[in-house]
């Protein structure tokens, strides 16, 4: 039977942009062997909590401009700390026990990497939050 690390390990996506050097920070290493592949993993989980969010907050997301829908989305990340760290769970959730040592030894900076980067994920899917047609019976 596998273990948990095993299997947490064997479902996520390599990324092989993301570069490991023996110059890097730990950080950065940490960001590149372990954050990177869990968000990509959780991207579609992301996309669906942050329509959630959205229908929430009365849907005031798709009455904004595109670039009032990209600070609500910052917003979203940086000052909601409900959001935020419902956000971090779903991340922290994927660690490792060894992974999870690693990142409590850093945690303010690499939750700032994690928060930045989905925030990204977040802006660059920005297409994906579009709002929803209302049917029209025929």
């Amino acid at each position: 039977m596998a273990t948990r690390t095993e299997y947490l390990l064997s479902i996520r996506p390599v990324i092989s942009s993301a570069k490991i050097y023996d110059s890097m920070s730990s950080d950065e290493l940490f960001q590149n062997k372990t954050l990177r592949p869990i968000i990509k993993m959780q991207h579609d989980l992301f996309i669906a909590v942050f329509k959630n969010y959205i229908a929430k907050r009365k849907n005031v997301f798709y009455e904004l401009t595109l670039p009032k829908q990209l600070v609500y989305i910052d917003n979203a990340i940086h000052k909601d700390m409900k959001f935020r760290n419902s956000v971090k769970g779903m991340i922290i959730g994927q660690f490792t026990e060894e992974e999870y040592a690693l990142y409590i030894k850093n945690s303010s900076a690499l939750n700032k990497r994690m928060m930045n980067i989905v925030k990204e994920r977040l802006l660059d899917s920005i297409q994906a939050f579009a709002k929803p047609e209302i049917l029209k019976a025929v």
